[in-house]
């Protein structure tokens, strides 16, 4: 399946509606922030992974080569 990516923008309107609902239009700016905090700490957290296994692979090649 496509996942998140290809929620398209109905889906994205009908999440904010609901969002909006449940958190009142006060709280949205907050849940909106959280939202992207939490967001930008997985990417975060996501590339430090990648970077390591990056990393560990190298200098398994460079232990190979020698």
């Amino acid at each position: 399946m496509g996942g998140i990516a290809s929620i398209g923008v109905p889906g994205l309107i009908i999440i904010l509606v609901i969002v909006l609902i449940l958190f009142g239009p006060r709280k949205l700016p907050e849940v909106g922030s959280a939202v992207g905090k939490t967001l930008s700490e997985f990417k975060r957290s996501a590339k430090d992974i990648m970077d390591d296994d990056e990393d560990k692979v190298r200098k398994e090649e460079l232990g190979e080569k020698k």
